[in-house]
């Protein structure tokens, strides 16, 4: 689990020290505010050490190999034409510095890079093990209709579609997991399931469908965009990516669904959370943020992590605090806001 990371002179974060909650963190602030980047970023450096950890368990983490695979994960998730792109636009050469710790100091990491460098990063303090569980990232699209082949496209050209794509459909082909954890796993599909009105299944034809009792299969790309961001969370559940001890990503959850799904992706996020799963959200809805702050107040048990972001003069400023109150007027709440007055002036 992420517990800080400090950040100074990447993109539009000149100083920044941030600090997350072991369960949910809603990054909140208007477009272009860093929401993205922030998440990317965090996502960026946990999935290198989980990766080097699967490839080469119990092996003591060098500079050799963790210097080249940060640099290559920054260039492949951000797509800028060179590593120096990231750093914070000034006049002269500028350094920016990555610093991340984590619940076990063992695996915390120091970098950084300057801005002429086009693929080299220097580690600062290197970790003496890695990161056990691989984290995931949600896009603010579905991937499951694209999933047919595109790992293998990916690996043999050029795409210009951001790793964190590829990393997602790797996971979503994972087998679905058995044994004791199952009716665990069970109580979180259920919901998910009902309101997709089937399951989810992957044929040998490395195609996704949607099970129907007594209708047959469905082509997943002939369902609703909605359906297929919540059959992409029941794969993941499914196949036990999304359990205790590891890390979700997810931007803009409630992108392209209706109030009924916002709410049914609000209470799973939370329930995950609440069962050891780290969860970072970034969200301009007001409609998502009330359902958190309801389940929040109704649980006596949750921790919770809020972080607005807001841009002035082309640098990222952030506030955070456990609770939405510790924040000031938020963009994304003030205009929400706003319209309500002006519906009510009007009645």
């Amino acid at each position: 689990m992420i517990q800080s990371v400090k950040i100074i002179n990447f993109t539009g974060f000149k100083e920044s020290e941030i600090h997350f909650s072991k369960g949910l963190n809603l990054l909140i602030g208007e477009n272009g505010a860093g929401k993205s980047n922030l998440l990317r970023l965090l996502y960026s450096v946990t999935s290198v050490s989980a990766d080097e950890g699967k490839k080469k368990p119990n092996t003591i983490p060098t500079k050799n190999s963790f210097q080249p695979l940060i640099a290559q994960k920054l260039l492949s998730v951000f797509r800028p034409e060179s590593l120096g792109r990231l750093v914070k636009r000034k006049q002269g050469r500028e350094k920016c510095e990555i610093d991340f710790k984590y619940l076990h100091s063992s695996c915390d990491i120091k970098f950084s890079f300057s801005s002429n460098s086009r693929n080299e990063v220097e580690i600062e303090k290197l970790p003496t093990e890695t990161i056990q569980k691989q984290p995931v990232f949600f896009p603010t699209r579905e991937l499951l209709s694209i999933y047919p082949g595109f790992v293998s496209l990916y690996e043999l050209y050029h795409l210009e579609f951001e790793e964190t794509w590829r990393d997602t459909c790797l996971l979503l082909g994972a087998p679905l997991t058995k044994g004791p954890r199952e009716k665990k796993i069970q109580t979180f599909l259920q919901p998910l399931e009902e309101a997709m009105g089937g399951n989810l299944v992957l044929e040998p034809n490395g195609r996704f469908y949607l099970s129907l009792p007594g209708k047959g299969k469905l082509e997943i790309p002939l369902t609703a965009e909605g359906i297929r961001k919540i059959a992409m969370l029941s794969r993941l559940i499914a196949s036990g990516s999304l359990l205790e001890q590891g890390c979700l990503f997810w931007d803009e959850p409630e992108s392209n669904l209706n109030p009924k799904y916002i709410k049914l992706v609000a209470k799973i996020i939370f329930d995950l959370a609440s069962h050891g799963l780290q969860v970072f959200a970034a969200t301009h809805s007001l409609f998502f943020l009330k359902e958190i702050e309801i389940l929040s107040r109704m649980s006596k048990i949750q921790s919770s992590r809020y972080i607005g972001l807001s841009e002035k003069n082309e640098e990222f400023l952030i506030e955070q605090g456990n609770d939405i109150a510790d924040l000031s007027l938020i963009t994304v709440l003030e205009e929400d806001l706003m319209q309500s007055d002006r519906f009510m002036e009007m009645r």
